[in-house]
This record gives C-alpha cells, structure tokens and sequence, in this order.
C-alpha cells in the first residue's frame, strides 16, 4: 500500500507542490510566532540571567526590570550591614533623552554600575573597555541598538539627557526587544544623565564639569547582593527586607522569573503571537484538506475497486493517512529550513531573536503531523460513503 499512497501523492503534481506550500506557510507561521514569543519573554530577563547577584533587592512596587520606584543610595550601606552579605552593589536604571548626531531624538534606559563590578555584567563585550566608563560622560551601546541610535564607531558624541556623552564602548546579548534601546555608564555619569532636564543645546564635551559623587540620598534602583558562602537565601531575603524599609528580595531565578511572568501575562504579546500560530495552522489544515479531499474524489473507482476485492476499511485509511504523513514530512522540512534562515537574517540585521530550540523544532514537527493526520478525516469521510458496486457502473 505505500507505493499506492506515494503514487496518488505525486501523480498530480501541481497540486502535490500547492499543497506543499500551504503547510510550509503553516510550518513557518507557527516556528516564527513561537519563536518570536520565546525570544521576547527570554530577552526581557537576559541582564539578570547575567548577572552574578544571588539577590536583587527592589522596590516593593516593582514590576519589571525597568518598571519600579527607587530608593536612597543609603540603602547599599544598609544592605552592606546585614548579617549573611558578603558583598553589595548598586544599580541605577532609568530612562533619559538621547539626541545622536543628526538632532534625532529617541528614548533609552540607562544602566548605571561599578565599573569595577563584580556582580553585574552588561553583556558581552565586543569593543571598547569597561574601565573607559570610569571617563567623564561616557557610555557602552547595545549592538542590536545601534541602527535605532545612529551610532557608528566608537568616539562618536551624543546627548544623552542634558549632556554631552561619548560612546566609548559596544556590547550584545543585553537588549530586551519589548524595551527602549539600553546603553551603560557608570554610576556618577548615569546619576547626571537621568537627573538633569535634557536641554537643545548641552554644553561642549570638552566642556563639561565632571560628575558629582552620590550621596546618600540620590536614588538607586537596585542592590545586588551577594551571599556569605553557606547562606540559606530565602532567610536572607527576609533579614534584607527586614533592615530596608519598602523593599522586596529576589534571588536571581525569581528575579528573571517575576520579568517574563509580567510579559508573558499582563501583555498582549503572548495573544497576538499565538492567533498568527493558530491561523497558521487553520490554513494548513484547510490546504491539506482540500487536497487530500480532491485527491480521493479523483480516485474515487479505484477505491472502490479496493473495497470490492476484499480491502478492509483500515486498509483503505491506511493509504490517506500515508499520505498526510508524507505530507506533514516533506512540507516541514523546507518550512523549517525557511525558518532558520529567516531566523539568522533577523537577529543580524534587525537583532530581533526569534528563538527555535531542538524541543521547539520538535513539537512544531509534531503539530504538523497532527494538522495533517486530522486533515485527512475529511477524505476519510468521502471514503466511508463509497459503494463497491461503483466499479460495475458505466
């Protein structure tokens, strides 16, 4: 019976290759908008996933990594004090003005950190030194944000709130695709940026007074806190929230979890990328139906003469359910070589991560089967309905 299914496949040819076509665009439509999905929610947790802070202390408003209050600079002393910290760090993140070279203007989150930081890492390093933010009014730049800045080479000046800023350094595998574009400065350079009203005209680089230390009542966003070696974290959490008032602890796991829990759930985004996923599965099931359907109807004599010499139902389901199989198989795999391709294009020229992972692959393999296997219920029903006799008919 497979050289029947393989036969009544490729007879018709042009419609094999339309049929074919439909279950790539499905294949590709449910990888894509999975994979986009994956990305984003993966992408909104990277710096923390990074980062070597066993607890992240935040304000108790907290939502996200960019959506929170802030607290007093005095908190990290605070922090420093209590019993079972080894090592604390602050971070500032806030969103300021950047005007690049052209007087174009564009909203980023800044990342204020110790250079010297052992705790938070903002990404990998691709060019320039860390040590070069300890520079008056300089900063590091997502690659994936580049395009959106107009940044070009290193040394190109900016504005970046009412300040001149020079980007002295790149960096990648930071960027949350649901965020403004990030850069990095240290603390000092970050605290100027994001305090002081952006203005049309910042003075001279050159020109520029060097920022002021913090005090203990400028505002931070974070502390990172890492443990004493043999520290319970959940107890820590509490004795941290216990010391700083209105605040909440995280270990680095809840942390990430907490940011693609609130994407994942409070947003639109998981709604819109899974109706494009069941559209895509709506057309290949009304593509491959249409086809497997047509295909029995055109044979409908020979299945019937199978019927008359003794072919049992199953038999005769056997064949259509093949060829869904070949269907499913030989639609998938260009579908998903279309999806690879397309996913390499995005992340280098858009830097738009559209993540497909061995498992993913797989269940959207899985999905194509089933799509294809329960297209052919349809055909199998024209079966049902024929009469043997129907060889015998003029």
């Amino acid at each position: 019976m497979p050289s029947i299914a393989r036969k009544n496949l490729f007879e018709d040819l042009p419609r094999f290759l339309v049929a074919q076509a439909g279950i790539m665009f499905a294949v590709s439509l449910i990888a894509i908008q999975t994979g986009i999905f994956k990305g984003v929610i993966r992408s909104t947790a990277l710096l923390v996933e990074d980062s070597e802070a066993d607890i992240w202390v935040a304000s108790q408003d907290m939502e996200t990594l960019e959506m929170t209050l802030h607290m007093p600079y005095k908190r990290l002393a605070e922090a420093q004090q209590v019993e079972g910290v080894q090592r604390a760090e602050p971070l500032i993140v806030k969103g300021t003005l950047w005007r690049d070279a052209g007087g174009q203007i564009n909203h980023v989150r800044v990342f204020g950190f110790d250079p010297n930081s052992e705790l938070f890492a903002p990404g990998t390093i691709v060019a320039g030194r860390l040590s070069e933010l300890k520079n008056p009014y300089t900063v590091f730049v997502d690659e994936a944000s580049m395009d959106s800045l107009s940044v070009e080479w290193l040394g190109d000046v900016v504005d970046v709130g009412a300040f001149a800023a020079k980007v002295v350094g790149f960096t990648q595998d930071t960027q949350s695709i649901v965020a403004s574009p990030y850069i990095f400065a240290s603390l000092e350079n970050a605290n100027a940026f994001v305090t002081t009203r952006p203005t049309e005209q910042p003075a001279r680089f050159e020109e520029q007074e060097i920022p002021e230390p913090l005090t203990e009542d400028d505002e931070i966003t974070y502390v990172l806190i890492e443990a004493a070696p043999g520290q319970d974290l959940q107890k820590l959490k509490l004795k941290l929230e216990e010391a700083l008032p209105y605040t909440r602890a995280y270990t680095q796991a809840e942390m990430a979890q907490k940011n693609r829990t609130y994407w994942q759930e409070r947003t639109g985004i998981g709604f819109v990328l899974s109706l494009g996923a069941a559209v895509g599965v709506v057309v290949g099931m009304v593509v491959v139906g249409q086809i497997l359907y047509a295909s029995v109807s055109d044979r409908i004599k020979e299945f019937g003469t199978l019927k008359a010499m003794g072919a049992t139902d199953w038999l005769v389901y056997g064949v259509i359910i093949e060829q869904a199989l070949w269907m499913a198989v030989l639609g998938y795999l260009p579908g998903m070589a279309l999806c690879l391709g397309i996913r390499s294009w995005a992340l280098a020229s858009q830097g738009l991560l559209i993540l497909i992972t061995p498992t993913s692959a797989a269940t959207v393999f899985g999905i194509t089967v089933l799509m294809c296997v329960s297209s052919a219920i349809f055909a199998i029903q024209k079966i049902n309905r024929v009469d043997p006799a129907i060889v015998f008919k003029a």
